[in-house]
């Protein structure tokens, strides 16, 4: 008689661990897995940068305007074609935030590596994609210094950059988890242009700053004032009285490369370097 073959274990039985009933398992990991792994890279806390996935660098969006209009004038002019043009304008324009993030990435990273600590102090972080995504990561290793992605799986737009640190390149399938490793080591939120995921993430942050879900001290920066006071109107919601006045303290905006790094380090010192506050722990 044949010897029996033996079943696989649990927990190493793909069909099962990818099944319903494993997801609290699958979340776990993504709980977990990260943890470990910040741990052993003696992680401490970051700096995340959210933004649009559609920014490219200027000399790339210059470069496809022009391509654009080449093929414009060559063939009869339509509606289609000057959407189309209006379109690859608007991307010039984005294309300036992409180049800014990289420079205040790079001055941010500089300046953590000049702390000296032990552990890897105000490390960027970012969703781990490209535009702003990439362009914070490649400041960080412009500098010389680690750099996080935390990607997600998703149908489009989402394949990790080149520029995260091979070692804290993350895949989650659960956006909430991966929310959870954005806001858990943050003590600083630098938020350009973007779309539906970046207004999600930065209101998910305001809220949780708001009703104290988040007890420590996050420095939340605005980028780029003119985009922000055209897409969102803060105003209107104290006209409203849906928020206080005083919930407008809980961000900054900036505008240029310095004045932003110039408001994210002096939060940063203030909040943790010259008090060395250690912020309790954020559920």
């Amino acid at each position: 008689m044949d010897t029996p073959r033996r079943p696989h274990k649990f927990y190493n039985d793909p069909e099962f661990i990818k099944s319903p009933d494993a997801r609290s398992l699958r979340i776990l990991s993504e709980y977990l897995g990260p943890l470990s792994r910040f741990q052993r890279q003696k992680i401490k806390d970051t700096i995340v940068f959210f933004g649009s996935a559609r920014a490219v660098p200027r000399a790339q969006a210059e470069a496809d305007y022009l391509e654009l209009l080449r093929q414009s004038l060559k063939a009869d002019k339509s509606a289609d074609s000057e959407e189309g043009l209006a379109q690859a304008r608007k991307r010039v324009e984005l294309s300036q935030y992409y180049d800014e993030a990289v420079e205040l990435s790079r001055l941010l990273t500089e300046w953590s590596l000049s702390l000296g600590k032990t552990a890897r102090r105000f490390v960027v972080c970012s969703g781990g994609g490209p535009g702003i995504m990439e362009a914070a990561n490649r400041g960080a290793r412009l500098a010389g210094g680690k750099t996080i992605g935390l990607n997600i799986t998703l149908p489009f737009e989402q394949a990790p950059n080149s520029y995260i640190s091979e070692d804290l390149s993350f895949e989650f399938h659960y956006f909430f988890t991966r929310k959870y490793w954005f806001a858990y080591l943050a003590k600083a939120l630098v938020v350009f242009p973007g779309g539906f995921g970046t207004l999600d993430e930065l209101m998910e942050i305001l809220t949780l700053t708001q009703t104290v879900k988040i007890s420590k001290k996050m420095v939340v920066l605005l980028y780029g004032s003119r985009y922000w006071n055209e897409v969102l109107n803060f105003e209107a919601l104290v006209h409203w009285g849906t928020i206080r006045r005083e919930d407008l303290k809980l961000f900054d905006y900036a505008d240029d490369p310095q004045q932003a790094f110039n408001i994210v380090r002096s939060g940063l010192e203030k909040y943790y370097l010259s008090t060395d506050v250690e912020p309790s722990a954020d559920r």
